[in-house]
């Protein structure tokens, strides 16, 4: 009889959601303000979700990789809700390494 090899633990996933144009902000930091237009969801070992949000410069170039926290408003948590779900569709469809 063939014993089934043990689950791989994972401590955690990560996905990237799009911030719609319509539900961007702007915050600063270091005295440069950012325009917010992605969200990184982190599944925590706990089956909590983390995130973050990250941005450019208004004022142009690159800037700093620097986070930010997402507001608390009904239509970011739906946001990051709607993400989570269809990273799951897409990983429940994936063929695997090619």
């Amino acid at each position: 009889m063939d014993a089934s090899p043990p689950s791989p633990e994972v401590s955690a996933a990560a996905i990237n959601v799009v911030i719609p144009p319509e539900l961007r902000w702007h915050d600063t930091r270091r005295g440069e303000e950012f325009e917010l237009q992605t969200l990184t969801v982190r599944l925590l070992p706990d089956h909590s979700l983390a995130v973050k949000a990250y941005g450019r410069p208004v004022a142009g170039g690159r800037g700093a990789y620097v986070s930010f926290a997402m507001p608390d408003r009904p239509e970011l948590r739906a946001l990051v809700d709607a993400g989570a779900h269809r990273a799951a569709e897409l990983w429940a469809a994936s063929t695997g390494l090619d």
